[in-house]
């Protein structure tokens, strides 16, 4: 099973706060931050990416990007979303907050480990 780009996802209070904290780390954003914008994706030189949502959810969440590389480049093939869902709840996993309309393009989905932990499964092509 391949899913994709791996990042964190935070929710965050105050988006400008946590970008200038992460910049310390060394991370920087991966595509102009618009102002008054309520996300940004931050990478650092190792390629770690940290999405940062203010107002969007609770609680951090793992995030797999199928389709993408770990610099959001374009993966050709891939295993699509829907794909990965089947296989995921064929196995008796519980998937919620499903977005999979069509055949192909952005979908996405969540699964909860045992721990409580989200893991969000969100293709964007």
């Amino acid at each position: 099973m391949k899913l994709g780009a791996f990042s964190i996802s935070l929710p965050v209070k105050d988006i400008t706060a946590s970008m200038a904290f992460y910049a310390k780390l060394g991370f920087a954003p991966k595509m102009p931050f618009e102002e008054g914008g309520k996300w940004a994706i931050l990478v650092n030189s190792d390629d770690h990416v940290i999405g940062l949502f203010e107002g969007m959810f609770d609680q951090p969440m793992l995030t797999f990007n199928p389709g993408w590389d770990q610099t959001a480049g374009p993966v050709d093939p891939f295993e699509d979303v829907r794909a990965l869902h089947a296989q995921i709840t064929a196995d008796g996993v519980e998937a919620g907050q499903e977005t999979l309309s069509g055949e192909t393009g952005p979908g996405s989905f969540i699964v909860v480990d045992p721990d409580g932990n989200p893991i969000l499964i969100d293709q964007h092509r």
